[in-house]
């Protein structure tokens, strides 16, 4: 494959539009743990920034490429938003996890042993989200709460900050973001997964019991931040995440295939004002 197609094949297979989901929890998460400006400057900062927007992202859908081959020849969104792998890119990806985990282990011979096990979580749940044989996707509710790798990222640049793990409540509100956020991207798939014989969490609540259970994780979610903010009026922007499914269950001309990739701007919206009142103290 020229090097160019290869590029090309390969920032397709990482769901350039969805970067944000670990590089993006990763840059909150630091900023978070950051208790000067002067930690932004630390060089691992940048080759953690790189690598949990594009190898991270890569090792991710690649290998969920390789597993999900049944349930992607069903599902149209491969043929417009994403990649459909045939046999002659099989190889090709194959190598490009191959590279993404030497990659990996790599920077683990220059992490302490906190950083290893947090990076070894992210790989773990990574690969065992679509890979055989826990395949957690497969698995009602499991699938959903092991969307927590989307998580990891932001631990991890937590601690590389300030050597310390983030609180409960910060974890909790993670969890209950990508929670709602998974069980949410299932819902469209449904019809296809079902044909595929895989049984997901939305598979078996159905569309309107899996929107309200977003709505309950989302809302979870929303008071945390509320909370943790201490009511700045900034913070009830995230209540606009329980107005998703809410929404779709009042208003039923609404299609949640439109609303699906609207989240994607949301998230980069709202984590962007996060990230600038987490910064903007620290420079002024």
């Amino acid at each position: 494959m020229p090097s160019l197609e290869a590029l090309r094949f390969a920032f397709k297979v990482s769901r350039f539009r969805f970067w944000i989901y670990t590089g993006g929890t990763y840059v909150v998460g630091f900023a978070l743990g950051a208790s000067s400006l002067e930690i932004f400057f630390n060089p691992w900062y940048y080759a953690y920034l790189f690598y949990f927007f594009f190898p991270a992202n890569l090792f991710i859908y690649g290998v969920n490429d390789l597993w999900d081959e049944e349930t992607d020849r069903r599902n149209p969104k491969k043929d417009v938003k994403e990649v459909r792998l045939d046999i002659s890119h099989r190889r090709s990806l194959i190598i490009i996890v191959l590279t993404v985990l030497v990659l990996s282990l790599i920077l683990m011979l220059f992490q302490d042993w906190m950083e290893r096990l947090l990076m070894s979580s992210f790989l773990l749940l990574s690969y065992f989200y679509s890979a055989p044989p826990l395949r957690f996707k497969g698995v009602p509710f499991l699938d959903s709460a092991s969307n927590f790798l989307y998580i990891m990222p932001g631990i991890f640049g937590y601690y590389l900050a300030s050597e310390e793990l983030p609180s409960l409540l910060i974890m909790l509100g993670g969890f209950a973001h990508v929670y709602a956020m998974h069980l949410f991207s299932a819902i469209p798939d449904i019809k296809y997964d079902k044909e595929a014989g895989i049984r997901t969490g939305a598979v078996l609540l159905g569309e309107r019991r899996s929107l309200a259970l977003c709505a309950i994780w989302w809302s979870i979610l929303a008071a945390i931040v509320i909370f943790l903010a201490q009511f700045h009026p900034l913070s009830f922007l995230s209540l606009t995440y329980p107005a998703f499914p809410v929404a779709l269950l009042v208003f039923k001309d609404l299609k949640i295939e439109r609303a699906y990739w609207l989240l994607p701007y949301v998230n980069t919206l709202l984590g962007g004002l996060l990230w600038i009142s987490l910064v903007w103290p620290l420079i002024f």
